[in-house]
């Protein structure tokens, strides 16, 4: 017979589990039922001291069940997003190989030209690409601050150090593994370290992509615009114009979705409800996550995390220092967003070979910086931004607990429950 504590129910006022006189748990087998009775141990842990144990999961409930969730066949789902496994497989090896054939060609065309590029980066200064790099690293906390805020709009509240280490490492996903997985990554983390519901997650990462992107086309176009005040080049044109119908876009699929996205679910009568069941989550991860009180507070935090990807690029100029590149910081601005919005194209990771192509391909036709030199802006970055993600990340997996669901990040009712101040439990009753 199924406990009323497992399946959620409310103990009766007489069952104090703290309490000297609770009673004894009847562990009389049922009529109809052979088997011997079983004996509780004195610490038998109850769901509802428990804040890793949580009843009531119906089908419909997609949150972990524990510190790991796993599938119905019983395995961990920690299997099922190995990033070893990953690794392995042909598509991420494909995705992997052919940027760097490509690369290898570009180097083999142009090599009398690059031959001098180690030479030019190997003379950088290391005190302004130090700067480069604190200044990196320094966005990660504000994009967990950010993430934490948008949470908690769903109603779960995560420390920023715990939302900057899931972020962090769904980082280092992205910077191995094609197709913006690390984005999944992170919601799976979420998951299984807490009772958050994984569409719901779903909403609140897309919300903050869409900030992103916002903040990517309204500071470039303003960056480009200061930055070429003496003439628009034809080029730098088309990505303003691709830049304003981002926006628009994003702005008319957040409007459809708010007043007819549920609509069109249920009129499309094909799709199973679970469809219905997950969109709503989704939906209310994504306007619940934004509110307008939350909107200045979200703008200001997104746009301090964009110039911190600006500054890098800033300061990896002026570590070269080269005299005959004078890009100046709204140049670096402007060519600071062209390389992230190149890393959303999924058909590598972290853009490899796109954002290099993209950036180079800029700095020489925008900016007339010649190639060798563009090349070692180029790579340097790269090496701040993604080359070093991919072996602090490493080194962050290995310690972190939360890859194997064992980072579990408590709720304010579930720290009460658990508190210092609660009775203890008996040792020695039932």
């Amino acid at each position: 017979m199924t406990d009323p504590r497992e399946a959620g129910a409310t103990l009766p006022a007489g069952d104090d589990l703290r309490g000297s006189g609770r009673p004894e748990q009847d562990h009389r087998p049922m009529d109809d039922d052979p088997t011997e009775p079983v004996p509780s141990t004195s610490m038998e842990a109850t769901p509802a001291l428990d804040a890793r144990t949580r009843g009531g999961a119906g089908p419909m409930d997609d949150r972990a069940s524990g510190p790991a969730a796993r599938t119905g066949d019983g395995e961990s789902d920690v299997g099922q997003m190995s990033l070893t496994r990953r690794l392995r497989q042909p598509r991420t090896i494909i995705s992997i190989a052919i940027p760097l054939f490509i690369i290898a060609a570009f180097v083999a065309i142009n090599g009398e030209q690059l031959q001098k590029v180690p030479a030019l980066i190997l003379a950088a200064n290391p005190a302004l690409v130090l700067a480069a790099f604190v200044i990196f690293y320094a966005g990660f906390p504000l994009r967990g601050l950010r993430w934490a805020n948008l949470l908690r709009g769903t109603g779960l509240r995560i420390p920023t150090k715990d939302s900057t280490e899931i972020i962090f490492l769904s980082w280092l996903v992205n910077c191995v593994v094609p197709a913006k997985l690390g984005d999944v990554y992170r919601a799976y983390l979420l998951k299984i370290n807490s009772t958050a519901s994984l569409s719901r997650t779903f909403g609140t990462v897309f919300i903050e992509r869409v900030l992103d992107l916002c903040a990517i086309a309204l500071l470039g176009i303003a960056a480009g615009y200061w930055s070429f005040r003496d003439g628009l080049p034809p080029a730098i044109q088309v990505v303003f114009a691709i830049g304003l119908v981002v926006v628009a876009i994003l702005i008319v699929g957040l409007f459809t979705m708010r007043n007819f996205g549920r609509r069109i679910i249920t009129a499309l009568r094909f799709l199973p409800h679970v469809v219905l069941e997950l969109y709503d989550r989704f939906e209310q991860g994504v306007f619940g996550a934004i509110g307008m009180r939350q909107l200045p507070f979200l703008a200001v935090l997104t746009g301090l995390i964009w110039m911190t990807e600006s500054l890098r690029l800033y300061f990896v100029v002026q570590a070269l220092g080269f005299p005959d590149v004078s890009l100046g910081l709204s140049g670096a601005v402007f060519v600071a967003l062209i390389g992230s919005l190149l890393t959303a194209v999924p058909l590598s990771p972290a853009g490899l070979g796109i954002v290099e192509a993209g950036v180079v391909g800029v700095l020489t036709v925008a900016y007339g910086v010649p190639l060798p030199e563009a090349t070692a802006i180029a790579l340097l970055d790269r090496v701040i931004s993604v080359f070093s993600v991919i072996v602090l990340g490493s080194i962050a997996y290995i310690v972190s607990k939360k890859p194997r669901g064992e980072g579990w990040i408590p709720q304010p009712d579930q720290i009460a429950i658990a508190s210092p101040t609660s009775a203890p439990l008996s040792s020695s009753g039932a």
